[in-house]
């Protein structure tokens, strides 16, 4: 009988090294359905979500008709709860319908394990009942505002304000089957602890490619 695909959730605050560890994952030879590059989709050029956009938040929000102005939309969820919940509304269904699809085209070649890359599945609860397992990436607080500084060039209350609108590290940990301590540890570390992680779900090393 074959074994059934273990549909893993990959989540993190940012900054906490989530998408380092599904690279780990990607070059051990997991399949990555990433949430965040399909939102990105959604409202890129010509995206489907850029009607509903506009209609709901206008041309406050918008560069130019069908360019999106990211920087103005994301002020606006972050200083307004409202307006959050309602792109979240807009965008969820979207978003949640593509990563299906890539999933069933993931599962089609019987990998062991398809990793969803998901920046707020502890935010929204549509994720948590479609997924076997959760893993949860973690560091300290000020770990995450240092690494979003450094690679943003966002001020650190510019940083503690997008985490503050994201879930508590708490709620985070209790959602999680399984947690990877990211606090400044090499590739190779990551490695390890996934290594520690993965016979857990089942998953025999033999379906691991090698690291580049």
């Amino acid at each position: 009988m074959t074994a059934a695909v273990v549909r893993l959730g990959v989540t993190g605050g940012i900054g906490s090294g989530k998408s380092t560890v599904c690279n780990v994952l990607a070059g051990r030879g997991v399949p990555i359905v990433d949430a965040d590059a399909i939102s990105r989709a959604c409202t890129a050029p010509g995206g489907p979500a850029l009607p509903a956009i506009a209609r709901v938040f206008g041309d406050a929000v918008f560069e130019a008709p069908g360019l999106l102005n990211r920087d103005a939309l994301r002020a606006l969820v972050f200083d307004q709860p409202q307006a959050r919940a309602q792109l979240q509304a807009l965008l969820h269904p979207l978003i949640a319908a593509e990563i299906e699809n890539q999933a069933a085209l993931a599962a089609a070649s019987k990998p062991p394990c398809i990793a969803f890359d998901i920046p707020l599945l502890v935010e929204s609860a549509r994720w948590r009942p479609i997924l076997d397992k959760v893993l949860v990436v973690d560091c300290q607080a000020q770990t995450q505002i240092d690494r979003v500084m450094q690679r943003s060039g966002l001020t650190a209350q510019d940083v503690q304000k997008i985490m503050a609108a994201q879930s508590s590290r708490a709620a985070r940990l209790q959602c999680a089957d399984y947690v990877l301590f990211n606090e400044s540890v090499t590739i190779d570390a990551i490695g390890q602890q996934l290594g520690a992680i993965f016979p857990f779900l089942e998953i025999s090393s033999r379906h691991w490619k090698n690291s580049a």
